[in-house]
Formats: C-alpha cells, structure tokens, sequence
C-alpha cells in the first residue's frame, strides 16, 4: 500500500468555509484561510479548496482566498468549482493553487480534461466525480452539485477520465455527503478497481474507523474530510495516528 493522504476539505462560498448535508442546509464553519493554516500547522498532506456556487460573481472573491492562502500554507492545494476553460485554471494556479479540480464543465466537455492536461500536465488535473447511486444498485454520475443527472455511468466516465489523461480522481457519494455514516466502500473499491490514477475518497465521514476504512477497504489513495475536522472533532494528527495505528502508511 502507498502512502495515503489525509485531506481536509473546505467547502466555500461569498469567502467562507460553509458544510451542510448533500450539498444543502448550510452552515458557516469559519474563514478559510485561518482553517487552512490551521491544518497545515496540523500536519495535512493537502487541501482541497471548492466553490460550491461557483457563479462569475464569486470567483473574484475566490482568486481572493485562493491567494491570501497560499501566502500561509506550505502544503499542496487544489481548487475547484467553476472552472471551465484553461484562462480559469490559469488564474487560479497563478492565485498559488497547486492542482484545479474540474467537475461539472468536464462532464459538459469531456475535451477540457484533455486541453488542461495538455497545457498543465496531468499532475495539475483533478477531475471531481460526484455519484449517486440508482434504484438498480448501478452508480450515475450527476453535476451541479448533484441537481443535475448526467448521462454517463459511473465506470464509463471513470474510463473516459484515464483516456483524456486526468491526474487523479476525487469520488463523492452524494448519498454519504455530510451524513457522517462513513464512506460508501462499495463505491469506492469499484472506483479503485477501474483507476490507474490515485484515487481521494469523499463523502460520509464520521469517526476515525471511516477514515481507516477507505484507506484499507475502499482502496483510496487520499481520505477528504471535513466535518470531523472543522467541527474539532478529531484533528489531522489524532486521524493519522489512527491509520498508522491499523497498518495504513502516512506521512509523519
């Protein structure tokens, strides 16, 4: 097994860190910038950053965030949510992001993950992929924060990702999304098995035993989390003690 990451999560909108369940109720959970720092000091492997309205209207704010972070962590971190064109990822990378995380315009154009791919490199492409599972047990792959069905299949889409040269994949049940039931491992070992890029599991955890089981049953690569994190439930240090402690490899 590879050294897995422990990944903090922040879900932000109008420049604050907000969580909720399935994508609604939202609660403010702080400003981004002083939890980033707080979980670099920590010890987190990476970050990942989500404009969850993603409207033209926020994404100066978010450019905003995006720098006034990474003139305080030293860690890698991904950006997402509305970006749809090479100019986007651009501006956010130049911001002092790391990776851009693509979701529903990738979906819209498939094209784009290659064009980003191309320009970047793969090592700068994380494709969010959030599913949904249907009442014959297969998974759908849907956008707009699980609003809109899409026509694609969850291992259909996953293949199309590795063709047009995605760095990595960052999987979210929208069943689990902020129910704190623990990963949907079902989900993520079928994932796991049509991957050759690393895998980040997302959505439903709890407790440090659910962190645990993606590593080790769900066969993920990084664990993203953030209610257990923002809450003060457990901290980054507490979660990869817990994954050493039942054999999983972390980075000190």
């Amino acid at each position: 097994m590879q050294t897995v990451r422990v990944i903090p999560c922040l879900d932000v909108t109008a420049g604050r860190v907000v969580k909720g369940v399935n994508f609604v109720d939202l609660i403010d959970a702080g400003d981004p910038v002083e939890l980033a720092a707080r979980y670099d000091d920590q010890g987190a492997d990476e970050l990942v950053f989500l404009d969850i309205t993603a409207t033209s209207d926020d994404r100066a704010t978010m450019v905003d965030v995006v720098e006034r972070t990474a003139d305080v962590v030293f860690i890698p971190l991904t950006v997402g949510g509305g970006i749809r064109s090479v100019a986007d990822a651009r501006a956010m990378l130049r911001a002092g992001a790391d990776k851009v995380s693509v979701n529903s315009a990738a979906v819209a154009d498939p094209s784009l993950i290659s064009t980003l791919a191309e320009e970047f490199g793969s090592q700068c492409v994380v494709v969010a992929v959030d599913a949904r599972r249907r009442g014959d047990g297969a998974f759908e792959v849907v956008t707009h924060g699980g609003r809109t069905t899409s026509d694609w299949e969850l291992v259909d889409w996953l293949g199309e990702l590795s063709r047009r040269g995605a760095g990595e994949v960052l999987l979210t049940s929208m069943d689990r999304d902020g129910t704190r039931v623990g990963y949907d491992l079902e989900l993520l070992e079928l994932a796991s098995a049509h991957l050759q890029v690393p895998l980040i599991a997302s959505g439903g955890v709890g407790d440090l035993a659910d962190l645990v089981a993606g590593a080790v049953e769900g066969c993920a690569d990084g664990l993203l989390a953030a209610s257990i994190f923002h809450l003060g439930t457990h901290t980054i240090g507490e979660a990869k003690a817990a994954l050493q402690a039942a054999g999983v490899p972390v980075r000190p």
